[in-house]
């Protein structure tokens, strides 16, 4: 599902076995205009996660049967729809590992209703107003053996497709379309999020860090992605490539 602009009412499945927090999301979202469903266990998360019925999916790390890990990496198998987890508070390693496998955003399990739904609506207007926020109308970018392609979203390198998640692509393309010239990370923000997030900037380093290692770029040595040390990131020149 990939409509160009926001469903008038926004399906949400939370994936958690607290059973009262769930009703309680519920019952605070449901006038904001979301229409909330909950599972209470990993595998019957899954089960609905791959339904296709729904438009975001709040996901819990710590769930009976299956893991909200494990669930992330089966569900990005086959969807890219947009997941918030939620986190046990000031565990960074579940935040890092929950990005890298593909999530869009994260909250600590300690979130204000009023930082939920602005999230809810930061990840969900993202991903359905991808065609509204590409930066320009170029349907590919060649670097060397790297192709992006706008119009798919994907990318491949040396033939081989790579399996970028949303937030990567996105990451990738705003680079590449700017070769040369350093972008910070507000700028990428704008790029793939918009202004909504507020703690998001933190987390571009770890989806660049997941995006370097996808295309075997060594930061120290990089052929693709440069760090500017206090400034930002930039996609090196395709003209010192040989092109």
């Amino acid at each position: 599902m990939n409509p160009e602009s926001l469903p008038v009412e926004i399906k949400v499945l939370i994936i958690d076995d607290d059973i009262k927090l769930c009703r309680l999301i519920k019952d605070y979202l449901g006038p904001m205009g979301f229409d909330v469903d909950a599972a209470h266990s990993g595998a019957g998360g899954l089960k609905k996660a791959l339904s296709g019925n729904f438009h975001v999916i709040i996901l819990d790390v710590m769930l009976p049967e299956m893991d909200g890990f494990e669930i992330l990496k089966q569900l990005r198998k086959e969807s890219d729809i947009p997941v918030l987890m939620l986190t046990a508070l000031g565990d960074e390693t579940d935040r890092i590992v929950g990005l890298e496998m593909g999530a869009d955003d994260y909250l600590p399990k300690t979130f204000s209703t009023r930082e939920l739904l602005a999230r809810l609506r930061a990840v969900t207007r993202r991903y359905y107003h991808k065609a509204d926020t590409q930066l320009n109308d170029e349907d590919s970018i060649m670097v060397g053996e790297l192709r992006i392609d706008n119009a798919s979203r994907s990318a491949r390198l040396k033939g081989d497709t790579l399996m970028l998640t949303p937030i990567e692509f996105d990451l990738l393309a705003s680079l590449a379309k700017a070769p040369g010239r350093v972008l910070t990370r507000d700028q990428l923000l704008d790029a793939v999020a918009g202004r909504d997030y507020e703690v998001f900037d933190r987390s571009i380093d770890v989806h660049i860090s997941s995006l370097r290692r996808k295309l075997g770029d060594n930061p120290r040595e990089p052929i693709f992605i440069k760090t500017v040390r206090s400034a930002g990131y930039m996609f090196i020149d395709p003209k010192g490539q040989g092109q």
